[in-house]
């Protein structure tokens, strides 16, 4: 049986009641394999999207369509290490779907 993530478009809905990406530097803490990230990308200026699951970040670099090559960031990293080495004010939102830190 093939899953079917929110058929309804219900999360695209809310992520933009909540925010608008038109041109923001954003953070997204447990991308994943990037289910969240094609969303929104689009309308951001920049994606940082990182993960510590390196399976993951892989999955989500081969499916990047091309159109987001040059807007979407995918890093193999825990969020402490990024932190660590990143200015806070670097980005305009940060999302944190379905992640554990």
């Amino acid at each position: 049986m093939a899953v079917r993530t929110d058929p309804e478009g219900t999360e695209k809905v809310s992520l933009f009641d909540l925010a608008d990406f038109t041109d923001a530097e954003v953070l997204e803490i447990g991308c994943g394999d990037g289910r969240l990230t094609w969303r929104y990308a689009d309308k951001a200026a920049r994606v940082t999207a990182i993960d510590a699951f390196e399976e993951a970040i892989a999955r989500a670099e081969r499916s990047l369509p091309d159109g987001l090559r040059e807007t979407v960031r995918f890093q193999h990293i825990a969020f402490e290490e990024f932190a660590a080495r990143t200015d806070a004010d670097a980005f305009d939102y940060t999302i944190l779907s379905w992640s554990l830190c």
